[in-house]
């Protein structure tokens, strides 16, 4: 929890972040994490030289504390200084609430006036699969699942640090996110010297991941949904590659009545991935059920973090 700060100051600030998250979308020009995209890609090129794979990780973990430890330090000072504005701010940086709405739902408009070429072209934006022969329902799948995951990424696991940490630890789970996305791969390149911020995020992840997961499970609309979300959740996250994205992908389809996962291409290599939820195909209506999904989430932690706030108020007033 926010050291120094009641239950109901944190409510009011985790709700000031999402609002200005929602009413202000992403920074349009000089976006902090386009910066710290930059600064991270200077690094690994100056570190990443090596091909002994203990020298590799070693240098990978230097990069991480590198492009990390000092911007989360300087985050700490602002907010010593600024206070509970610095925090807001942070927040606001670091969410993603809107700009999942804003990339996601138009490939469902597209799909829904037949506009393939256009589909496939905001879906390229978002997720790093091929989609230049995608079908409608490759493209539904490609979202949905961007949208399930990425909740996790880009708003509850943020939202759940901050809680923990304020906005240093909101700034500290995005970037350590964003390093597992730029070098967290299994290639060549980045087998040995992303492992750390893989290892990282992993860490960082897996109680926001559950929670999430079970966020997903609460949310789905009839019972018989959230039996369903549960049991994918329980017998299908561990065949996914990720050990966090598993559940949340999982109980997220689950609660969509969705069969997600299976076959998808990548660098003109077509793999078969685990199969998620079960039901049917994912059409474009799906997408915005997907985010409605999010939305609902959203707002569900933010009730559970304002209840919490007027016990607190009740308790310490009565």
């Amino acid at each position: 929890m926010l050291a120094g700060l009641s239950w109901p100051a944190i409510a009011l600030l985790m709700v000031a972040g999402v609002l200005l998250d929602l009413l202000l979308g992403e920074a349009r020009r000089w976006h902090p994490l386009i910066g710290f995209g930059n600064l991270a890609n200077l690094l690994e090129r100056r570190l990443n030289r090596c091909h002994r794979a203990r020298l590799s990780f070693w240098r990978g973990m230097l990069a991480w504390l590198l492009a990390v430890l000092p911007l989360v330090a300087l985050s700490m000072a602002i907010c010593s200084v600024l206070g509970w504005a610095a925090h807001v701010l942070l927040l606001y940086f670091c969410l993603g609430l809107r700009s999942l709405r804003e990339h996601n739902l138009p490939i469902g408009v597209a799909l829904a006036h037949g506009d393939l070429a256009q589909a496939r072209m905001l879906t390229a934006r978002i997720v790093s699969r091929d989609t230049a022969q995608a079908s409608e329902t490759d493209l539904a799948k490609a979202s949905t699942e961007s949208l399930l995951e990425n909740g996790n990424d880009a708003v509850f696991g943020t939202l759940f640090w901050f809680l923990i940490g304020g906005g240093p630890g909101a700034l500290l789970f995005r970037l350590a996110n964003t390093l597992d996305a730029m070098w967290g791969y299994r290639t060549p390149r980045f087998d040995w010297f992303g492992c750390c911020a893989a290892r990282i995020d992993d860490v960082l992840n897996v109680v926001p991941a559950r929670l999430t997961a079970l966020s997903y499970v609460l949310l789905a609309t009839r019972w018989q949904d959230k039996r369903h979300a549960w049991r994918c959740w329980r017998s299908q996250a561990g065949s996914w590659s990720s050990p966090n994205a598993g559940p949340v992908m999982a109980s997220g389809a689950g609660a969509l009545g969705l069969q997600l996962g299976g076959a998808a291409t990548y660098d003109g290599v077509l793999e078969q991935r685990a199969t998620l939820g079960s039901g049917r195909s994912a059409s474009g209506s799906d997408i915005a059920r997907a985010w409605r999904l999010i939305a609902r989430t959203t707002m569900l932690w933010l009730g559970c973090v304002g209840l919490a706030a007027t016990i607190y108020f009740w308790s310490t007033h009565a």
